[in-house]
């Protein structure tokens, strides 16, 4: 079974990020990239399942610019057999990457696709939500646990109410929650040999990744007022009631 992974260059998760003077957007320039910690988390799970014999090969895709060259290469010293890029100028949004990695599964036809269940900088959990609907494919969300055995795949999920069991057929699309794994380093021999692997190029032609949402402005959030000490239950209340106004 081949399975494909989506990953995401975004701003590294140590970094603060800084809106841009004119408020269209966050500062990415001279900025410190990484992958997706989520996506890292998908690259992981998928080389574990070829270590363990579900599958027999690992497919790390990307969609951005020519930098994403380097999330690619990460995913490649971390196990991935090969790397694909398709290559697109702009914002990437939810819909147009869904419509966009179709094309790929369509021309691929892996028996797993395993994405991070959201990205840092977005955060919108829609990606595979939306791949599954247009590849009418079962889906799993939120896996913390995954388990393949012949044509099934047994995802244990995090819900509010604690966990649940589902098994859905394969090919199915799985995003990868935080508990799933702990992913690996990728040591310095398996880095320098993911400088010399080639990485493919897919043009996803015919996928509409035109933006469908328009940011209007971006703020920092407003900084939090300094608690107080109050001597005693009355004025708690009192504060809460008149002060804060939650009572």
């Amino acid at each position: 079974m081949k399975i494909l992974v989506s990953v995401k260059r975004v701003i590294d998760f140590n970094v603060k990020v800084r809106v841009k003077s004119d408020k269209t957007g966050v500062e990415t320039a001279n900025v410190k990239m990484s992958m997706n910690p989520f996506d890292e988390i998908a690259v992981e799970e998928a080389v574990r399942l070829k270590e363990k014999g579900a599958a027999t090969e690992v497919v790390a895709v990307t969609i951005g610019p020519a930098a994403c060259h380097e999330t690619l290469r990460t995913a490649l010293a971390m196990g991935a057999d090969r790397a694909v890029h398709i290559p697109f100028e702009g914002e990437t949004q939810p819909l147009g990457v869904a419509k966009a990695l179709k094309l790929l599964v369509d021309q691929e036809k892996p028996g797993l696709v395993i994405l991070g269940k959201q990205a840092i900088d977005g955060d919108n959990n829609q990606v595979g939500q939306m791949l599954a609907a247009l590849l009418n494919w079962p889906q799993a969300t939120f896996a913390s646990k995954v388990e393949i055995s012949g044509g099934s795949a047994k995802v244990v999920r995090e819900i509010d109410g604690g966990l649940e069991t589902i098994e859905v057929k394969t090919p199915c699309v799985i995003s990868a929650d935080l508990r799933l794994n702990e992913p690996r380093y990728a040591t310095l021999p398996n880095i320098m040999k993911a400088k010399k692997k080639p990485i493919e190029t897919f043009e996803a032609k015919g996928a509409d990744m035109a933006p469908r949402l328009k940011i209007v402005k971006v703020e920092e959030p407003s900084g939090r007022k300094a608690g107080i000490k109050v001597p005693d239950v009355a004025t708690l209340v009192d504060k809460l009631k008149n002060e804060a106004k939650v009572l």
